[in-house]
């Protein structure tokens, strides 16, 4: 299998995780096991992020334009209800 592939594949298979684990989390009532679990939705999240980087660097992946920063705080403001 190309490396392409199976980083793409990755790649796609970790998001999945992590909406699991951000419904988990959502779900959970116990306190030590949702820490626990966000413990490791937070190294899941590491680990996307470097393997997203090597994608990038080598071209399997191309993510979307950059938003300047007017379209940012105009999001940021919307999403806080201000």
């Amino acid at each position: 299998m190309q490396d392409k592939i199976m980083v793409n594949d990755t790649l796609s298979m970790v998001k999945g995780e992590l909406a699991t684990y951000a419904n988990v989390i959502a779900e959970c009532a116990n306190p030590n096991l949702r820490s626990t679990i966000q413990q490791i939705r937070n190294n899941c999240e590491t680990s996307q992020y470097e393997l997203y980087k090597i994608a990038q660097s080598k071209g399997y992946y191309k993510p979307a334009m950059m938003a300047d920063s007017n379209d940012v705080q105009q999001l940021k403001s919307q999403l806080m209800g201000q």
